[in-house]
Parts: C-alpha cells; sequence; structure tokens
C-alpha cells in the first residue's frame, strides 16, 4: 500500500470530498491498527513479505526480511534446525536473499 504523500486537506469539512477522505482516512486507519496488532500477536498475516521458499522474482531492498510461510524442522541428529525465513543482503531484483536458520537442539 502506498501512501499519498502531498495529501491536499478539505477546507469545508462538509463537502463530499471531506466525507469521502474521512471514510478512507477511516478505512485506512483501520488496515494499519489491524496490520499492527497482528504483527504484535507474532501473525504470519502481519508480515507483509512472505513465502513457501525462496523468491526468484520481485524487487527487495537490504534489509527486508521475507518469512517462511511453511516452517519446517530440517537437517541431521544433533543440528535441525527452521527455516525462518529469508534476509536481502544486497538490494536487487530479486537480490541476494540469504536464509535464516534456527537451531532446535534435536
Amino acid at each position: 500500500m502506498k501512501l499519498i504523500e502531498n495529501l491536499q486537506l478539505p477546507s469545508n469539512p462538509d463537502s463530499p470530498y471531506a466525507t469521502q477522505l474521512n471514510f478512507v482516512l477511516s478505512s485506512n486507519f483501520r488496515n494499519i491498527a489491524q496490520k499492527v496488532n497482528a504483527i504484535g500477536d507474532g501473525r504470519l498475516s502481519g508480515s507483509d513479505f512472505t513465502a513457501a521458499t525462496v523468491p526468484t522474482t520481485g524487487t527487495f531492498r537490504q534489509g527486508d526480511y521475507i518469512r517462511n510461510s511453511a516452517p519446517v524442522e530440517a537437517g541431521t541428529a544433533g543440528s535441525k534446525y527452521v527455516l525462518m525465513g529469508w534476509i536481502c543482503t544486497v538490494g536487487g531484483t530479486p537480490g541476494t536473499l540469504l536464509p535464516v536458520r534456527t537451531l532446535t537442539g534435536n
């Protein structure tokens, strides 16, 4: 979602434009609040970047994090891990995406 950077507010609060603006802003703030709450609860639905496999298309900037939407334990006994997602270390299309793994201790 892109926000309008140079928003012109109406001077007449009773105009049709002001009514429509109020509706759109209320809707956008509601969507933002839902996303923030989902992120705060750790839900996958709060993340904009999710994938079941490493992305091979799209443009990413350094520091972008793509959450793994299908994490499972992998590896061999004594060094098992969960692939949490991928982090972009060099921006581009798709950029350099490296795996982010968490050891499980199994």
